[in-house]
């Protein structure tokens, strides 16, 4: 999204002064401020801080969903200042302002409702090649994906992406459609029939199965299954952990990993103070869990996790992180690292940190975290229950719960290639192979990597060639039913954004009621139901 100066700009350049990444012009140092009818704002530069606007001594400045009807022009004249004086650098040949492309308006599907097909909602919305129509559409009955079924629970801050996805939904090219599942409710043709291209970011969130003896034992589990299940996930919501031992081992050492560690050692207070199922929360209040052994197959110089993420349970007083300086010998330090980037950086803060806790006396903490490294599981012990694991060099850790944190597979959709084992969609560039007027973004394309900012590059480049091969005319016009029709027909029950806006609500409201974030309903017939009363009044 981007911000547009409309007619009543008074050029007195307040909003230049607080720009923080000088994307207005002409500024008053700048030889064209003076013959200046206003200014204009980059629409490929905007970070959408919103300072701009606020400096605005004559509201003359407005999000680009905002933008009243009375200024909508001034949304392609902002853009046009660039073209014009050849400060644009646009991916493709860009028509004239106003001008749009045969077959118009483009008509995308965007399956998916997390961050992946946000980002691309939002670079679709923001397009001035074409008019374009967004049905954003997820199987659940709730949107954001990723963030409020995947982000750890005790982790808020970052749960405050959702915000901007929120105005995505509000952009005036946009419409939600969620609890209608592709492959279920409607077939990959049917929807490809009301649409010009569908895109695809339906996530990775199957576990990956390492294959090992004893896997299927009660209490060995993924950590998509654990994740879904503390955040209240409707697929996951009614199952159950033996949290009764002092001991939980977990395979894997990512982020994802100490995500894990950290709630099943966490306190009644940071428990209480999460946005956790309430199930989740009644049962990890009462564990009796006090040790959590992170294990890596690989050495601790290829440690997965992050340093924030460490250094968070670092910081924890109530837990003794324990690391065993004789894991650490290839570690790099400063004088080993030839390269000064980002890469480098984050390799020695990492290393320092692991040195440190190496260093530090153990605690009389009530709970422990166990970093353990160069460590291959050969099998899960147990005969009805998980005992343990044994690990490649003979060891045994006993345990409880047994956790694989090894990544994340995608599930596919019915009618849509597909790559055997990652469940991905092959693809170029987006464009997915072997499906025509299809694409994909997010995990989806790419398989479980990055942060959530990630997707934003990823759904750009795959918007881009959406939107050549629509200029290229290589897009087919829809030859079905509107795809509201077309649910309406099959009977489907439709939960749309002020559905979700009534939930969000009153899942807020209860948690106002017991000091808690949020109490998350968890069951979908009833999300469903309280999405239904925004209409029933």
């Amino acid at each position: 999204m981007t911000y547009v100066i409309t007619q009543s700009c008074c050029n007195d350049a307040s909003c230049v002064e607080v720009c923080p990444v000088d994307c207005i012009h002409p500024g008053p140092d700048e030889p064209g401020f003076g013959a200046a009818e206003m200014l204009y704002i980059h629409p490929d530069e905007c970070i959408d801080c919103g300072a701009c606007e606020d400096a605005c001594p004559v509201n003359a400045i407005f999000p680009d969903y905002e933008v009243p009807d009375a200024f909508a022009p001034y949304v392609d004249i902002n853009a046009a200042f660039f073209e014009f004086t050849g400060e644009q650098d646009e991916p493709a040949p860009l028509p004239p302002p106003g001008a749009k492309i045969p077959g118009g308006p483009l008509k995308v599907a965007v399956v998916g409702a997390g961050p992946a097909g946000w980002y691309v909602a939002e670079e679709l919305a923001a397009t001035r090649r074409c008019d374009v129509e967004i049905t954003v559409i997820d199987r659940l009955a709730t949107p954001y994906g990723l963030v409020r079924y995947g982000v750890a629970p005790d982790h808020l801050d970052t749960k405050e992406i959702v915000s901007g996805f929120a105005k995505t939904a509000r952009h005036r090219r946009v419409r939600t459609r969620y609890n209608v599942e592709i492959g279920r409710d409607v077939t990959h043709e049917e929807l490809l029939g009301s649409h010009h291209a569908v895109v695809y970011t339906t996530g990775a969130g199957e576990g990956r199965s390492l294959g090992l003896p004893g896997e299927e034992l009660s209490g060995s589990t993924s950590a998509a299954e654990l994740v879904g299940w503390y955040n209240g996930h409707p697929d996951r919501a009614e199952l159950t952990f033996p949290l009764a031992h002092e001991r939980a081992v977990v395979i894997g050492n990512g982020n994802v990993a100490l995500d894990l560690a950290r709630l099943l050692l966490a306190d009644e207070e940071t428990l209480q103070a999460s946005d956790l199922a309430p199930a989740a929360l009644s049962a990890l209040t009462a564990s009796g869990i006090r040790e959590v052994v992170v294990t890596a197959r690989r050495g601790a110089e290829h440690a997965a996790f992050t340093s924030p993420e460490l250094r968070a349970l670092a910081d924890d007083p109530g837990i003794d992180v324990v690391v065993d300086e004789a894991d650490l010998a290839a570690l790099p330090t400063e004088a080993d690292l030839t390269d000064r980037d980002a890469g480098a950086f984050a390799a020695l803060q990492k290393a320092d940190l692991l040195r440190d806790l190496a260093g530090r006396p153990r605690t009389d903490a009530a709970k422990r975290l166990v970093l353990r490294f160069g460590l291959t599981p050969t099998e899960i012990l147990g005969s009805d229950t998980v005992a343990g694991v044994r690990f490649d060099t003979g060891e045994e850790i006993e345990a409880g719960l047994v956790v694989r944190a090894t990544g994340y597979r995608s599930a596919g959709v019915a009618g849509v290639p597909r790559e055997d084992g990652t469940g991905r969609f092959p693809h170029e560039a987006g464009r997915v192979i072997g499906s025509a007027a299809t694409y994909t973004a997010g995990w989806a394309k790419r398989g479980p990597s990055g942060v959530i900012g990630t997707n934003r590059a990823c759904a750009a480049e795959t918007v881009r060639t959406l939107l050549d091969d629509y200029a290229a005319s290589s897009l087919p016009d829809p030859t079905g039913e509107s795809f509201d029709d077309l649910l309406a027909e099959k009977g489907v029950t439709v939960v749309d954004q002020a559905g979700w806006n009534t939930l969000d609500t009153h899942e807020c409201t209860a948690g106002e009621e017991t000091g808690r974030p949020r109490v998350k309903v968890t069951d979908r017939a009833e999300q469903v139901r309280i999405a239904a009363l925004v209409h029933a009044r």
